[in-house]
């Protein structure tokens, strides 16, 4: 691993950095905000196309797996072949999927396009961060990354709120349509204000056997996860994707370890920073998606409001989120992630602990529902854009992609075990059912915030890059 110091050698942030990372934004915006609409939209989709639960739940299952199981691949060309150049071709493809889904005839076509929204969302995530963070300073990455992480909580918040106006005004495929003219927008600007950067020095075509098996192991494993949803967590289709898919990976690093050019670069964990946040990543993806989710069926289930004073009640926790992430990635900048990611976990499960104790089966959203949230904002603030940011914080310029790629694999599949294991939890939907998902997001939440503080190096970035150059 190089400790070769970062190319831009000061605390000064050019015009062009910001517009660079304003079109980053853009995109992070535009993509979960399409991913967080979905949801609201499956009861007009399954009226439409008269579809069934399950063909409903491969709708976001679809675009889960294809996601995770290419981000890694997409990382590597991103630091290979261009990140500006894969950005582009992945906001493309997410486009083509958008308007696919918005004219789909029936939901089997729908399926097939929300696959290509997400091979498109694999190329670009990875891409969009890293083709920003080479025109920051070491010294004010944590300060970027809050920013893009910002217009994600932004889109989080606004998602379900916006989504359900718009289904309401015009039905469920205008949330896919108006995609199009959005992203035509920040394509051509990031043609036109962001530069082409590519990483990597190594040469030679890709590990043609590593990449393959490794993008199978990892969507067998989705597979598996997601298949636990409807059927349970002891089934032969369940535990056997899904044993296969964690066998191959002894094979995958292996391969990675042998390989010039291959899917999964190890040399990312030699960096103690990196490896203790991937931990956290994980521990902390459990219960981020899952906890979300067990409030909308709280608010919609248990207390019975409408998916529209659902989506607003949900607004003002990631609100809270976006307007906090920036101060809190410059603070992160200043004394260090260890504490402010670790401090920010704990005020997560803060939250949920509200909900826990406070829970009944009466509505009391200003009493109980309303701080949890604004509380849940503020951990999130300090977590979601900084652990990403404490991942990449001493990462080598060449691999920023790669880096961000592994860590978004790392949250996805994370994800996807969070929500299988609390839709498990709340099966019936009643009081004891959600106050266990809650409990299993607390613990979940502490859990990422002792790994923190136990495996994170302290000190900020550039404290241990100047000690390490001495």
């Amino acid at each position: 691993m190089s400790n070769s110091p970062d190319p831009v050698v000061t605390d000064e942030i050019s015009r062009e950095a910001w517009l660079a990372l304003g079109v980053a934004t853009a995109a992070a915006f535009l993509v979960v905000v399409d991913v967080s609409v979905v949801n609201i939209a499956l009861p007009s989709i399954a009226t439409e196309f008269d579809a069934s639960t399950a063909q409903l739940s491969w709708v976001i299952s679809g675009y889960n797996i294809s996601l995770a199981s290419l981000l890694l691949l997409a990382g590597r060309l991103a630091d290979r072949r261009g990140r500006r150049a894969m950005f582009t071709l992945g906001l493309w493809g997410f486009l083509a999927g958008s308007a696919l889904s918005g004219l789909a005839p029936n939901v089997e076509f729908l399926i097939g396009a929300r696959v290509i929204q997400a091979m498109g969302g694999a190329l670009l995530t990875p891409a969009s961060l890293a083709m920003v963070l080479p025109q920051f300073p070491l010294a004010r990455r944590g300060t970027a990354i809050g920013l893009w992480g910002a217009m994600g909580a932004l889109g989080a918040a606004f998602g379900p709120s916006l989504g359900a106006v718009l289904i309401e005004a015009s039905g469920w495929r205008v949330i896919f349509l108006i995609n199009v003219p959005l992203g035509v927008i920040v394509v051509a600007a990031a043609r036109r204000l962001v530069p082409e950067s590519r990483g990597e020095e190594t040469t030679g075509a890709i590990d043609l056997i590593g990449v393959p098996v490794g993008v199978i192991g990892v969507a067998l494993v989705m597979w598996g996860i997601v298949r636990s949803e409807s059927a349970g967590w002891v089934e032969a289709s369940v535990l056997l994707p899904i044993v296969v898919g964690v066998a191959l990976i002894p094979f995958v690093v292996w391969r990675s370890a042998h390989h010039r050019s291959p899917l999964l670069d190890l040399s990312l964990f030699a960096q103690r920073s990196f490896s203790a946040a991937i931990a956290a990543v994980w521990v902390y993806a459990l219960a981020f998606t899952a906890g979300f989710l067990l409030q909308s069926f709280m608010l919609q289930r248990l207390w019975g409001m409408s998916v529209l004073a659902t989506g607003f009640a949900m607004t003002p926790g990631p609100i809270v989120g976006a307007a906090t992430s920036t101060l809190f990635g410059g603070l992160a900048d200043r004394i260090g992630h260890r504490w402010v990611v670790s401090a920010g976990a704990v005020a997560a499960a803060a939250a949920y602990l509200w909900l826990l104790v406070l829970l009944t089966e009466e509505q009391q959203f200003v009493v109980v529902f309303l701080p949890a949230t604004l509380l849940l904002g503020l951990g999130v603030g300090a977590t979601i854009a900084g652990l990403q940011s404490a991942a990449m914080s001493e990462i080598d310029p060449r691999q920023f992609a790669s880096a961000n790629a592994t860590t978004r694999t790392v949250q996805q599949i994370g994800y996807a075990i969070g929500i299988s294991v609390v839709l498990t939890l709340v099966a019936d939907l009643d009081l004891a059912g959600f106050r266990a998902g809650y409990t299993w997001v607390v613990a979940c939440f502490l859990g990422s915030a002792i790994v923190m503080a136990v495996a994170y190096p302290s000190g900020s970035a550039t404290t241990r890059q100047a000690h390490v150059n001495t």
